[in-house]
């Protein structure tokens, strides 16, 4: 976990490697579903909303001003882990610093791309965030890949590319945003493991809020205005959503069996489409629907194949 990222010499253990834990039982797996239910819906519904305020509102300042209430409602999210520790071991100044990189280009990214492209179509594209994940940790970390999931990899990215089209009418500038995003959430999680055992998950959220917030301040945009009632309203709509997604997915790797929890992540994508011809009258096109699925079912072959390696003992 302290390897350098471009280390060759120390590798970190995969999780499939690690020490296991206890097996949940069926009651703790449906908990755990649950619960990643939960959470994605609240993911999906926390970008539908900024998507329809963004309409009315400055992105950048509904960007701001949702990162202000974050902020002020992460001291009571960690209340009951010591509240926010601001301290920074030395050694994690530069990771912490790239990883804050990574998450201020990949949310700012994301909501440029999101005020401007299908909601269902953008979250299809992220679908493929774990399988670029796992392809990053083998040329990084020399984590296990085998042509199996290899084969996925490949499956996932050809079905991004039947989505994003490219020479196609639909392929805009704001496609290559959304890949801009997915690659900057890579560095974030990539960078993640590298950091000591001494800096607190509550820190890095901490720091990373604040970056995110001063980066939408500080980026000149459309004049500012006061939000009226209602967008105010949905400004605290959305940071609570934000809040709740991210609390119920922290609880979920710690009910269920990620094998059986994982595959819920997708209705994110589901509940995402839903929301974009609910709200925004969108209609997601045939190539949209295939790609999305190729990236749905390569995203949870790979999490089987995972689980499969896992009970053996063996990749």
């Amino acid at each position: 976990m302290r390897t350098p990222l471009m280390s060759s010499q120390r590798r970190v253990k995969p999780p499939s490697l690690r020490t296991p834990r206890r097996a949940a039982t069926e009651a703790e797996n449906i908990h755990g579903a649950a619960l990643m239910l939960i959470a994605m819906t609240a993911f999906a519904c926390n970008d539908a909303t900024m998507k329809y305020l963004s309409q009315t509102l400055p992105l950048y300042e509904a960007i701001a001003l949702r990162g202000i209430l974050v902020m002020l409602a992460l001291p009571l999210i960690f209340l009951g882990r010591g509240g926010v520790d601001l301290r920074v071991p030395r050694a994690d100044w530069l990771p912490l610093a790239l990883r804050t990189f990574g998450e201020v280009s990949s949310t700012l990214l994301f909501l440029n791309a999101l005020h401007h492209m299908p909601i269902g179509e953008l979250s299809a594209i992220m679908q493929a965030l774990p399988l670029m994940v796992m392809l990053a940790a083998a040329v990084f970390f020399g984590e296990p890949l085998g042509w199996r999931r290899m084969a996925a990899v490949i499956v996932g990215l050809l079905g991004v590319l039947l989505i994003l089209r490219p020479g196609s009418m639909s392929f805009t500038v704001w496609s290559m945003v959304a890949l801009g995003s997915v690659l900057g959430v890579v560095l974030r999680d990539m960078v993640t493991r590298i950091f000591t055992p001494g800096l607190k998950s509550n820190t890095i959220a901490f720091y990373a809020s604040l970056a995110v917030t001063l980066s939408a301040i500080l980026i000149p945009s459309e004049p500012w205005r006061l939000p009226h009632v209602g967008e105010s309203g949905l400004l605290v709509l959305n940071a609570a959503l934000l809040a709740l997604g991210y609390l119920t997915v922290v609880a979920t790797m710690r009910v269920g069996d990620v094998g059986f929890v994982a595959p819920f992540r997708y209705t994110s994508l589901v509940v995402a489409m839903i929301l974009g011809a609910v709200i925004f009258g969108e209609r997601p096109g045939f190539w949209t629907l295939t790609g999305a699925s190729l990236v749905v079912a390569a995203g949870l072959y790979s999490i089987w194949r995972e689980r499969r390696l896992s009970r053996s003992g063996a990749i």
